[in-house]
């Protein structure tokens, strides 16, 4: 991931120098489970433990050997005596990568719930701010009936939720090790030497591996990953949409000194949602690759490593930026309540159409009669640029039924909100009446 989209914490999670301590980290994990076995002397485990790696010797080797681990173990062992052919006894190169990458994904994923940690605290805090802040609700793209904007956050905050717990579960999956060999069979180093190696870096054992721990574990993973963007492309889509000059009822935070555009000094684009789209289908391709590094040929192949050098950390680091946007919009985001009034109103009372249809309803009307009273009217009010109120009590078939007066009843914005505290109660964004009653 280039620099401008990668954040200092989750860049050092998947730097050099920590990818190679990590397998450092293994590799003298292992030597320790042999010593234990009775097979690694102490005293050489002693020297053993005050081994380095070499980056710029690794690099060098390299060139000659084409092959990371091997020149990652001989810059190791060239600084050291007899000890170093202790290391890597019994082990296959998959089970130091795969082993030392599942604790580089640990490290993500912790990250990665902070990230969320903050980004649901701030939405939670928005809610119950604009809890009674109506506006528009719209489906199709078209006025439909009054919502709330605390109560449109309060989805999406409900929404971060599901995905916390869905990021803990492929955290949980990827938090696995395998030392088990070759092809996975144990012969040249057995199960409890996997076990003791897992249970000190905090890792489970693999139950069962091949050469290498199952790429399923690594598409839920990424999978996860995209869907919580595809979460945040869905937030940031309606910010961008509700940014329109034509609806202008929200706006994302916008610098002093900002430009918005090289050539349009006025423009106030949403540049930060549009930024969180771009990305979120960034990392929803990289799920597609990772579902395609399921598959490889026998007890493996290497045609998913290649990928996962690139998608591994580009999903970490893409999503650990997008979630700081996030968070960021909504922390500072604008509100323009008069706004929200004006396009409500710019409807002419259509919104009211179905409590007006649920009346007539009510008042014994059949519903197919009282559906094409109230659709007449408000086609007459689309056409015609008329108030839907003002048609209604002009109505001769609706007079019949209702006075000015409960007509009139009948046109209260409060009623489509009066639920809202309720709402909130029971997603746990408010206390309960029963909670402020004690």
């Amino acid at each position: 991931m280039i620099d401008r989209y990668s954040r200092p914490a989750m860049k050092r999670v998947w730097s050099d120098e920590n990818k190679y301590g990590h397998w450092l980290q293994v590799e003298l994990a292992v030597a320790e489970a042999w010593v234990e076995e009775g097979v690694i002397p102490e005293e050489d485990m002693a020297r053993l433990r005050k081994a380095k790696y070499n980056h710029q010797r690794m690099m060098e080797i390299f060139e000659t050997t084409r092959h990371d681990v091997t020149a990652f173990l001989t810059s190791v062992t060239e600084s050291l005596g007899p000890e170093g052919r202790w290391l890597h006894l019994g082990m296959t190169s998959s089970d130091m990568l795969d082993t030392a990458q599942a604790l580089q994904l640990v490290e993500s994923g912790d990250l990665l719930l902070q990230d969320l940690d903050q980004a649901i605290q701030v939405l939670g805090e928005q809610a119950v701010k604009y809890k009674d802040t109506i506006m528009m609700g719209r489906t199709h793209g078209v006025h439909a009936e009054p919502i709330t904007l605390g109560l449109k956050l309060a989805v999406w905050w409900e929404e971060l939720r599901r995905q916390r717990a869905r990021l803990v579960e492929a955290c949980d999956s990827i938090r696995v090790g395998k030392i088990s060999g070759a092809v996975g069979t144990h012969a040249t180093i057995p199960p409890q030497v996997e076990d003791r190696v897992c249970a000190r870096l905090g890792l489970q054992a693999e139950p069962i591996s091949n050469q290498i721990v199952q790429r399923d574990r690594y598409a839920h993973f990424v999978g996860t990953l995209a869907l919580i963007a595809a979460s945040l492309e869905k937030f940031a889509t309606e910010i961008r949409s509700l940014q329109r000059t034509e609806i202008h009822e929200l706006e994302e935070p916008f610098g002093q000194g900002q430009t918005g555009s090289s050539s349009m000094p006025h423009k106030r684009n949403p540049e930060l949602a549009e930024r969180i789209c771009g990305l979120a289908r960034l990392i929803r391709g990289h799920s597609v690759t990772a579902l395609e590094n399921v598959a490889l040929w026998g007890e493996r192949d290497i045609s998913h490593s290649s990928a996962e050098r690139i998608i591994l950390p580009d999903s970490c680091l893409a999503l650990d930026y997008i979630l700081s946007i996030f968070t960021r919009i909504v922390k500072d985001l604008r509100v323009f309540p008069e706004r929200m009034w004006a396009n409500i109103e710019d409807s002419r009372g259509l919104i009211f159409s179905q409590r007006v249809l649920l009346a007539l309803v009510d008042r014994g009307m059949a519903r197919e009669e009282a559906y094409q009273i109230v659709q007449r009217n408000a086609m007459r009010s689309w056409d015609h640029n008329e108030d839907f109120r003002e048609l209604l009590k002009a109505d001769a078939d609706a007079r019949n039924r209702f006075s000015l007066e409960e007509l009139e009843e009948l046109f209260d914005y409060g009623y489509y909100t009066r639920y809202v505290d309720e709402t909130l109660q029971r997603a746990g964004l408010l206390p309960s009446q029963a909670a402020i009653k004690r």
